[in-house]
C-alpha cells in the first residue's frame, strides 16, 4: 500500500521573488521498495488540484500489474509547495504571527516548487531518478526541475504540457481569479474565503479542461421539451462544489499564477537554449483534443529536443484525458522504454 510521510525543513526558504518562508514542509506519497542498486525510483508531479496519492488520480498507471508495479518499482510524489494536502500552505500557520498565512502567503513560481522538491530528494538520498513524470502543472515542473538537475534524472515524461505558459492559458487563469476577486468573502481572512468564488472559477476551468464532445456525448438532454435546469448547467455546479469540498481559493490562485509564470527560457536566453541543457531522454505526449495545452505545445518541444519521442493520445475528454486515457498512455511510456532497450541492444551488438 501506498504510504504518507511529511518531510520537514528548518532552514530559511528563499523564492524567486525575493520573499522568504522561515522554513516549510511537504506531503509525500512513497508506493513499493527502493532496490540494491537504488535504480528503480519514478518520481511523480501531480496537476494543478492533485495530492501526492497518485494512486488515487493516476490510479491506471500504479499498482500491482500496472505499469508501475510496486514490486518492481519505488514511486514518489510531493504536495506542491502552497499546496493544501499537507504541504506548507496558504492555511499552514506562519511562525512569525502564530497565525494561518492566508494572503500573506507569498506568490511562487515553479522554479521554488522545483526547489522544494530538490530538498525532499536530497533528504532522501535519491540521487539518480530512472524517471520524472508530470502532466499539466505538474509536466510544467518536471520539465523545469529537468533542466535545473540535468544529471538527475535519467528519462522525462512530459504530458499535455509546455515549455512556457501561454497568453490562451494565462487568460483562462485570469478568468478564474476574477471569478474568486469577485467573491465578497475573498478579502478577509478565513478558511473559506473566496469558497463561492472557486466554484465559479472551476466552472470556468471545465470547459477548458474538457471538449465540445465531452459535453456533447455526457451531459446532452435525452428529450426534446426542456427549456431550463439543463444537464449541462447542473454539472457545472456539481464540478465547482465537488472541488470546493476538497480544496481551497488561496492554494487554488497561488498555483494559477505559478502556472501562469511557467517559462524555461527566463533568463536563460530563451526557451530554446533552455531545453538544450537537457539530458534526459524524453518523451513528450500530447492529446489531440486538448484546448488549454494545444499539441502544437508538445510537438514543439519534441522537434527541439534531439532524440526525444512523441505519442499522441486520441481522446474526447480535452485536457483531461491525461488523466482518462490511462491504456493509451501506459502503452506509449511501454514503447518508449521498449525502443530504449532496442536501441542499447543494436548498440552491444555492433
Amino acid at each position: 500500500m501506498p504510504e504518507q510521510h511529511v518531510f520537514h525543513s528548518q532552514q530559511a526558504f528563499t523564492l524567486e521573488s525575493g520573499a522568504t518562508l522561515p522554513g516549510l514542509q511537504l506531503a509525500y506519497t512513497t508506493y513499493g521498495q527502493l532496490n540494491a542498486r537504488r535504480d528503480n525510483v519514478v518520481w511523480v508531479c501531480h496537476a494543478l488540484t492533485g495530492s501526492s496519492d497518485f494512486t488515487d488520480w493516476w490510479a491506471g498507471l500504479f499498482g500491482p500489474g500496472k505499469l508501475y508495479d510496486p514490486a518492481q518499482w519505488f514511486v514518489i510524489c510531493a504536495n506542491t509547495l502552497g499546496g493544501c494536502y499537507g504541504s506548507t500552505g496558504p492555511l499552514s500557520i506562519n511562525p512569525a504571527t502564530l497565525k494561518p498565512y492566508f494572503h500573506a502567503f507569498p506568490v511562487f513560481t515553479n522554479r521554488d516548487v522545483v526547489a522544494a522538491f530538490e530538498l525532499l530528494r536530497g533528504e532522501l538520498g535519491l540521487k539518480q531518478i530512472h524517471t520524472l513524470i508530470g502532466g499539466s502543472l505538474g509536466g510544467q515542473q518536471a520539465l523545469e526541475w529537468a533542466i535545473q538537475q540535468p544529471d538527475v534524472f535519467e528519462r522525462l515524461v512530459h504530458v499535455a504540457s509546455n515549455a512556457r505558459h501561454s497568453p490562451w492559458g494565462i487568460a483562462f487563469n485570469e478568468s478564474q481569479r476574477m471569478a474568486i476577486r469577485q467573491d465578497p468573502s475573498w478579502h478577509g481572512n478565513s478558511e473559506d474565503a473566496g469558497k463561492e468564488g472557486l466554484k465559479t472559477a472551476r466552472a470556468i476551468a471545465m470547459l477548458s479542461y474538457r471538449h465540445y464532445n465531452t459535453y456533447h456525448e455526457n451531459q446532452q438532454e435525452p428529450g426534446n421539451s426542456i427549456t431550463d435546469n439543463f444537464r449541462a448547467a447542473t454539472y457545472q455546479v456539481y464540478q465547482g462544489e465537488k472541488l470546493a469540498k476538497r480544496f481551497n481559493a488561496y492554494t487554488y490562485w497561488l498555483l494559477s499564477k505559478a502556472m501562469d509564470s511557467h517559462h524555461v527560457g527566463r533568463n536563460r536566453g530563451g526557451v530554446v537554449k533552455a531545453l538544450a541543457h537537457l539530458k534526459a531522454r524524453c518523451l513528450f505526449v500530447g492529446v489531440d483534443t486538448d484546448l488549454l495545452f494545444p499539441v502544437e505545445e508538445q510537438q514543439f518541444l519534441h522537434t527541439q529536443v534531439p532524440g526525444s519521442a512523441f505519442a499522441l493520445l486520441t481522446s474526447n475528454y480535452g485536457h483531461d484525458g491525461f488523466l482518462v486515457e490511462v491504456e493509451q498512455l501506459t502503452a506509449a511510456i511501454s514503447q518508449f522504454y521498449i525502443e530504449e532497450e532496442t536501441v542499447a541492444l543494436l548498440h552491444y551488438e555492433q
